[in-house]
């Protein structure tokens, strides 16, 4: 138990810092954009081919980079993970090494505090959560593409996670009598559904928050998951390798969610469709006009 709070603290704390860094160039760009904007509509023989490069669909910064890493990657870790277990590799040996240590290792106290965090990614209990979090969002941000994007998110890993886990239909652990009553055992389905609900969380509960506030709801939804997959190998009814696919095809499908909903939930490409606009003098930037942009006439 407490091996598994320092770890899942540890990457949490990493996530959090990692977002604060990322998000701390982010109230600029808007500003960069109408710069460059600006800097384009004064030299209109050129334009055409700056402004086919700042075309949303295809400048669409680092977030949808970061995107695409974790679906390939996701993808690629899942197809790794699901051979070299049917191969019966080393991996497999280190599977029962890890939950011979979880099982030697238990208490009734530890147990019963993991089968509590293990709850939160039970399919009834995110759904419910995702049912409370899309009314709040809704209220809050009057947007009506909060709740199809959870529907997504949420129902989409429940079909994805049951189908590979029937063309995967592997045995769960022997050391926990409750595990065999469970179905076949890759990926791990709590921990799919929580990487993947509890990222959608917080891209949904950081956006038009602070620089601090969204690097402590990144860092606090990837604890949260990570402690939900590391419950499910200590209480000895999933394999390490089953948690660990879990995680990458979770974040995956997040991630495609996330650029399938990006125009409406993320804006990808914003700052690079407020620059072609300014360039072709349909958009004037919020702040005074700076001596560069005096008898620019306004949109």
């Amino acid at each position: 138990m407490v091996v598994l709070v320092i770890v899942a603290t540890g990457i949490a704390a990493i996530v959090a810092a990692l977002c604060w860094r990322v998000t701390g160039a982010t109230p600029s760009t808007m500003r960069t954009a109408r710069e460059a904007g600006a800097a384009i509509r004064r030299r209109r023989g050129r334009s055409t081919a700056l402004a086919a490069r700042l075309d949303p669909a295809a400048a669409t910064g680092l977030v949808l980079t970061l995107a695409l890493v974790v679906i390939v990657g996701g993808g690629v870790l899942v197809g790794t993970l699901a051979y070299l277990v049917r191969a019966d590799t080393d991996l497999v040996r280190l599977d029962a090494g890890v939950a011979a240590w979880g099982h030697r290792h238990a208490s009734p106290f530890s147990t019963d505090a993991l089968n509590a965090i293990t709850d939160l990614g039970e399919p009834v209990v995110v759904a419910a959560l995702a049912a409370a979090l899309a009314l709040a969002e809704t209220v809050r941000t009057r947007s009506r593409w909060v709740v199809p994007f959870l529907l997504v998110v949420v129902a989409g890993n429940g079909l994805l996670t049951t189908a590979i886990k029937h063309l995967a239909d592997r045995v769960r652990p022997t050391l926990n009598p409750i595990a065999e009553t469970l179905g076949p055992s890759f990926p791990s389905g709590h921990s799919s559904w929580s990487a993947a609900f509890f990222a959608a969380a917080a891209l949904l509960l950081g956006r038009g928050r602070g620089r601090g506030a969204r690097a402590a709801i990144a860092g606090v939804a990837t604890g949260l998951a990570l402690t939900v997959a590391g419950s499910r190998v200590l209480l000895g009814v999933h394999w390490l390798s089953d948690v660990i696919a879990g995680l990458a095809l979770g974040s995956a499908w997040f991630a495609i969610c996330a650029v399938a909903f990006g125009g409406r939930l993320l804006r990808f490409g914003a700052a690079a469709s407020e620059a072609s606009r300014v360039a072709e003098g349909r958009s004037v930037s919020v702040a005074r006009p700076g001596p560069s942009a005096r008898g620019t006439p306004a949109a």
